[in-house]
């Protein structure tokens, strides 16, 4: 009995498994027809695949919005980190007076609709002659996912035991040593964590890409609506765009998995 229902459950997760990606599957299966054969009704499955959106979307620009991208992510990315880690560590190891006031402060930034706040963010960024700049849209991205890493950084300080810390002080490390060289490298699971949650939100960002962006500094998202108009929906070539955008992800995403898993189950047992 227990061999079957463990059977039983291996073929539930395979079947959700393949449910998962079947949608990314049939994208790249799309890509790779010609637009007649992608929106024929009902899908032909037999047919002549080749690369030929693939140089249509690189033909339009989109190296250079994958690049403005890349820059806004990482750039956003590596600021949060280097405000959220001392921010966190301030409030965890080293806590202050109303400490959930403040946590409470930082998360209720997020609570205000980013359409309530584009008015003055455009007029700000339009008197400071930022608009269309890449620089100002990352600092955008950094106020987004600053208070959720404060947040997630400040779970994985807690699991930090405080032996491993008071010891570091009693060989007489100061605050900084304590927090690079004693801390930060039992959290590197965590930083990474961090990292890939807030790269990802970047680079999936639509709305102030869209409203604060034309040409310079359009990012990969807007890039990818550009290919829905009034003639109609070119789904072979987005499918071949949008294919190409989730690259950087999966990539990250892969590269970072143990690192990943090993961080996100942190904190979920005390």
């Amino acid at each position: 009995m227990p061999k079957i229902k463990g059977s039983i459950i291996t073929a539930a997760t395979w079947v959700l498994v393949l449910l998962f990606f079947f949608p990314i599957g049939w994208m790249v299966f799309t890509s790779l027809k010609s637009e007649g054969d992608a929106a024929s009704i009902p899908p032909k499955f037999l047919v002549d695949l080749n690369f030929d959106q693939y140089a249509i979307v690189f033909d339009r620009g989109m190296g250079s919005y994958l690049l403005n991208s890349l820059s806004a992510s990482l750039g956003s990315t590596l600021i949060v980190l280097l405000l959220a880690i001392p921010c966190a560590y301030g409030l965890s190891i080293r806590p202050i007076k109303k400490v959930q006031d403040v946590l409470f402060f930082f998360i209720s930034t997020r609570f205000l609709p980013a359409a309530a706040s584009i008015l003055p963010v455009f007029f700000i960024l339009k008197s400071l002659g930022a608009l269309d700049n890449i620089t100002a849209l990352s600092l955008l991205y950094t106020a987004i996912n600053l208070p959720i890493a404060v947040w997630m950084m400040r779970s994985f300080f807690n699991e930090v035991p405080m032996e491993i810390v008071e010891a570091a002080q009693i060989d007489g490390a100061n605050l900084r040593t304590e927090l690079t060289k004693v801390v930060l490298p039992i959290l590197m699971p965590g930083i990474a964590a961090v990292a890939l949650i807030c790269f990802i939100f970047a680079w999936n960002e639509y709305f102030l890409a869209t409203l604060l962006t034309t040409f310079t500094a359009r990012t990969t998202p807007p890039f990818l609506a550009s290919f829905v108009d009034g003639r109609g929906q070119f789904l072979a070539v987005l499918s071949a765009a949008s294919t190409v955008a989730v690259l950087p992800v999966v990539i990250a995403g892969w590269v970072a998995q143990k690192q990943l898993v090993r961080g996100l189950a942190m904190g979920a047992v005390k």
